[in-house]
C-alpha cells in the first residue's frame, strides 16, 4: 500500500491514520471521512471535479429521488482549494457501501452517468484535447489519429478497423468496470471519472473488456459484441487498453481476439 505523505494528509485535514480500500485500481486508501487516491492530474482535476461535486450535489439533493438512483463519489477540495495534492485527490468517503460485480449494474450505472454527463458538458473541454499522456495518445491512435501501428496486439487489431460510427462523441468515463459501488440501498455510486470525449458505446465496450480480462466476466458476454458497431467499439476498446498499457504478450487478449474474429 502506498501511504499519502504528511502534506496531503494535513491539507485534506484527515488522519494520518490510513487503511487500503478494495476496488479500482487498488491504491486507493481511506483517511476518516475521505478516500485518498494517487496518480491524479492537475490539469483534469482542475475542470473536470467542480462538474462532478456540482453534479454529485444535485443528483443527491433531487427532490424526486429514489433510493436507488445513481449517485456520484463527490470530489473534495484540500483546504487551500487545491484539487490534488503531490499527485493525490480525495473524495467523500461512502460508508456501507460494496464493491459491484454484476456486469449489467455496471453497465446501466454507466448509462445513466453518461446521459448526465451529456447534460452539463456540451462540448469538449480544451483541457482533454491539450493531453499527451500515454492514455490519451492511445485514445487517439485507437480513433485513427496516427499512422501505421504494430506490435503483436495492436498489428493484429488495427485492419480490421473500419469507419462504422459509434453514434456522437460526448464526456464519458473510460474506467467504469471495478469503479461501481453499491450503497446500503442498492444505488449504484459512480467513482474515479476517467473522462474522454468519446462515445458511449466505446465507454461501455471497455468496462465490458475489463471485465472480461479481469475474469470477472465470461468470455461470452463478448458475443453481442461480434458485429456490426459493437464490434468496431470492441475492437477499438481493445487496441487503446493494449496502446495505453503498453503491451507486448499477445496471450492475454488471444481469446478475445478469437471471438471477435469468428477463430
Amino acid at each position: 500500500m502506498s501511504s499519502p505523505p504528511t502534506e496531503v494528509l494535513d491539507l485534506f485535514a484527515v488522519p494520518h491514520v490510513v487503511e487500503p480500500l478494495p476496488g479500482g485500481s487498488g491504491r486507493s486508501v481511506r483517511a476518516g471521512d475521505l478516500v485518498l487516491s494517487p496518480g491524479r492530474d492537475e490539469a483534469t482535476a482542475a475542470w473536470l471535479n467542480p462538474v462532478l461535486a456540482r453534479l454529485a450535489v444535485r443528483l443527491d439533493e433531487s427532490p424526486t429521488r429514489r433510493p436507488r438512483d445513481l449517485r456520484i463519489a463527490m470530489p473534495v477540495p484540500a483546504r487551500d482549494g487545491a484539487w490534488v495534492v503531490a499527485g493525490w485527490g480525495a473524495s467523500r468517503y461512502e460508508p456501507g457501501t460494496t464493491g459491484c460485480d454484476d456486469l449489467d449494474v455496471t453497465l446501466a450505472a454507466g448509462r445513466l452517468l453518461h446521459a448526465e454527463l451529456a447534460s452539463v458538458v456540451g462540448r469538449p473541454p480544451a483541457a482533454l484535447a491539450a493531453r499527451t499522456d500515454r492514455a490519451a495518445l492511445a485514445e487517439r491512435a485507437a480513433f485513427g489519429a496516427v499512422g501505421e501501428l504494430s506490435g503483436p496486439v495492436a498489428g493484429r487489431v488495427a485492419p480490421l478497423l473500419d469507419d462504422t460510427p459509434l453514434g456522437p462523441d460526448q464526456l464519458v468515463h473510460t474506467a467504469l468496470h471495478g469503479n461501481v459501488l453499491l450503497d446500503a440501498a442498492g444505488a449504484p455510486v459512480v467513482l474515479d471519472v476517467t473522462p474522454a470525449w468519446r462515445p458511449t458505446l466505446w465507454a461501455e465496450a471497455l468496462a465490458v473488456l475489463d471485465a472480461v480480462l479481469a475474469a470477472d466476466a465470461p468470455l461470452s458476454v463478448l458475443q453481442r459484441w461480434t458485429t456490426a458497431r459493437e464490434r468496431q467499439a470492441m475492437l477499438r476498446a481493445l487496441l487503446f487498453r493494449v496502446l495505453a498499457n503498453d503491451v507486448q504478450a499477445l496471450a492475454p487478449y488471444a481469446p478475445v481476439l478469437a471471438v471477435l474474429t469468428g477463430g
